[in-house]
């Protein structure tokens, strides 16, 4: 069975997807793919294995939206648990690459968690 964290990490990227089409017209169906053959955080594992970022990352980096990157979600405190370390390291070095301010959207996120997570859930 799914934990909170998998399962609210499986719709954000879905909810991700949908948002992005809508926002600047852009449709990853292949991720939409891999999410539903795979769930979201098993995907982005795969994801994160590649030796480069994907053509969707690219998209998003050319349109100033690496937030919404799986990248970034990934580096979220309440799904910390659902990474390894290494694949944690992959996806702060892709945007760190890209000019991100990782830190920044930490900081700014952190300051609305979502109701289902408590920092005593943390790791």
């Amino acid at each position: 069975m799914p934990s909170r964290a998998e399962e609210a990490f499986h719709s954000e990227m879905l909810a991700g997807a949908d948002r992005l089409k809508k926002e600047i017209g852009y449709n990853p169906t292949r991720f939409n793919q891999m999410v539903a053959e795979h769930g979201g955080p098993e995907a982005v594992r795969l994801l994160l294995k590649g030796r480069d970022a994907s053509d969707g990352f690219t998209t998003l980096w050319e349109n100033g939206r690496l937030e919404m990157s799986c990248e970034a979600i990934a580096l979220l405190p309440w799904y910390e648990g659902l990474f390894s370390e290494d694949e944690r390291a992959v996806a702060r070095h892709r945007l760190d690459e890209h000019g991100f301010d990782v830190d920044g959207f930490l900081q700014r996120s952190s300051s609305s968690p979502p109701l289902w997570w408590s920092q005593a859930e943390a790791p």
